[in-house]
């Protein structure tokens, strides 16, 4: 009996944590740049002590993160920007750590320091990106931050580049800001074949549909484990009947 409530409760244990994934997953479905993770269950056994295991109980886990491409929405908003293709953008994490990230939606805040919708600093030559006062801002393909100077009649000056990586995202892992960093704690270089288009965001590559029918299957294995719970006590009320009757 106490297998059966085990592996019911272990079950339970896990839909929820896999519900969790999916939930972070589909709160994000409006983050620009945002990539998904995955949820996975395998089954793992519980040795109680020398010899063969006793039960099996199924573990969820993030085996990966879903480094597909989101859908490219044009704004035509000149501090907006989505990296074409492969790579990253750099950033500071308020610990000053370098983190990366694909969400594009800059601005720049009193201070003068460009940074990203969620308030971290853009990172470019020799640290975060400061703007001086401009009458425009613009970004070139290659991450070159020019602006136009107010009261000059015409041209450009460039006061900063984007730093753009393109690390291995195999060897990527999110941190605690949501954020991807290198599992080895190491900042990436620049990589300078990495470009970006102006005026344009990428959407989260989320999928609403499969998040949502996911959530109904999670809701429904989550409700069976309930139910094996509910009948390994019944069982365990008419066995202690049965005893007392013996």
């Amino acid at each position: 009996m106490d297998r059966m409530m085990y592996v019911a409760m272990s079950g339970a244990k896990q839909n929820m944590l896999a519900q969790a994934v999916n939930a972070n997953n589909l709160a994000n479905i409006s983050t620009n740049g945002f990539r998904a993770d995955y949820a996975a269950a395998r089954s793992m056994p519980l040795f109680g002590g020398s010899g063969h295991p006793t039960r099996v109980y199924s573990m969820t886990e993030k085996p990966g993160i879903n480094f597909n491409p989101g859908s490219m929405n044009t704004t035509g908003r000149d501090l907006d920007i989505a990296i074409a293709g492969e790579g990253f953008l750099a950033v500071e994490t308020p610990d000053g750590n370098e983190a990366y990230t694909r969400a594009g939606n800059l601005n720049v805040d009193n201070a003068g320091v460009l940074r990203t919708g969620a308030g971290y600093a853009v990172i470019g030559d020799g640290g975060p990106v400061v703007i001086p006062e401009a009458a425009k801002v613009d970004i070139g393909k290659d991450g070159t931050v020019s602006i136009v100077v107010p009261g000059r009649a015409a041209g450009s000056t460039t006061v900063a580049k984007l730093k753009l990586v393109n690390p291995d995202i195999q060897e990527l892992k999110r941190n605690d800001y949501g954020l991807f960093e290198q599992k080895n704690g190491e900042e990436a270089e620049q990589d300078n074949t990495v470009s970006v288009v102006s005026g344009t965001l990428e959407t989260s590559n989320v999928n609403a549909a499969s998040a949502l029918v996911n959530m109904i299957e999670l809701a429904r294995q989550f409700e069976m484990q309930i139910k094996m719970l509910k009948t390994a006590e019944k069982n365990n009320e008419q066995s202690s009947q049965l005893m007392r009757l013996g």
